[in-house]
């Protein structure tokens, strides 16, 4: 019996021993893993500071010469788009993939969404439920003045420039994209927001349309099945979306290029991601092997 517990007693002893031996060994090489940089920009425009949730692609060092293109995602967020969108691009950019070129993501950090994505609307309900709205001037300056500057003189930013947004965030885009087309020069517009203010911003003229626009610029759009929007007077997300995509695509303009994407099997929660998938392949399509 006495053998019995001192063989039980060395047994938890050196169970013991060994944990703490293995927990401190644990403890030593555990390291946090680092997806990107969290950079943060003082905004003028804005009053106040913005979060920078920022992907750098494999092999990238500040001391190259090397540039790359930069993908700005609205919602960018860490609980929010940023994530998925980064491992997206990563994945596509793989060597045996290679169907996006390695890529820099800044993800934009929500603060408040309906303040810096909507424009000013007219209708009365939607003041009283939103009263931060319509300050997207604002943002879309911060954008032009401060964010891509920014970015240009502390990362390696070549010259291709898009824009990612979703809902009341492809709005935004939608608005930039008319507004101020050279800003970027890719879009990817997915369920955007059109209904916003009776859906005003499809009768919004730009310079887009023009035969002497001479920027070379590609826009993917795309919607689920959504249905009826979130307005008093009935409007259909995919109807809206297809309105856009035609005024869009009636441009006089030869340096436009525009791809309209409805995708059936997906909704306004989840089509994201296989859209900006999708986005990709449109951009940068893979020339077949003769």
């Amino acid at each position: 019996m006495n053998k019995f517990f001192t063989l039980a007693l060395l047994f938890l002893s050196t169970t013991f021993m060994f944990g703490q031996t293995n927990k401190a060994k644990t403890t030593e090489t555990r390291k946090p893993f680092v997806l990107g940089v969290i950079d943060e920009i003082q905004s003028k425009e804005l009053g106040e500071k913005r979060i920078l949730n920022i992907y750098l692609p494999e092999g990238y060092k500040a001391e190259d010469a090397t540039k790359y293109p930069v993908i700005y995602l609205l919602d960018g967020s860490a609980d929010e788009d940023f994530i998925h969108i980064a491992g997206l691009v990563q994945f596509n950019s793989f060597e045996w993939i290679n169907q996006v070129p390695k890529s820099i993501v800044v993800g934009i950090a929500t603060v408040d969404r309906r303040r810096d994505f909507t424009f000013p609307t007219t209708i009365e309900k939607d003041q009283k439920r939103f009263p931060s709205s319509g300050h997207s001037d604002k943002f879309i300056a911060f954008i032009e003045k401060e964010l891509q500057p920014f970015i240009e003189k502390n990362y390696k930013a070549n010259d291709s420039k898009t824009i990612m947004g979703q809902s009341l965030g492809g709005l935004l885009a939608a608005e930039i994209l008319l507004k101020k087309p050279t800003l970027f020069n890719k879009y990817v517009i997915v369920s955007p927001s059109i209904w916003w203010n009776n859906a005003s911003i499809l009768n919004q003229d730009s310079a887009l349309f023009q035969e002497n626009f001479n920027q070379q610029t590609q826009i993917y759009l795309a919607v689920g099945k959504e249905g009826l929007t979130p307005t008093e007077i009935p409007r259909v997300m995919e109807v809206d979306a297809n309105l856009l995509a035609e005024k869009i695509k009636a441009s006089k303009s030869k340096n436009i290029q525009v791809y309209f994407d409805y995708l059936p099997l997906e909704n306004h929660a989840t089509i994201l991601h296989p859209a900006a998938s999708n986005s990709f392949r449109f951009f940068y399509p893979i020339k077949e092997k003769e």
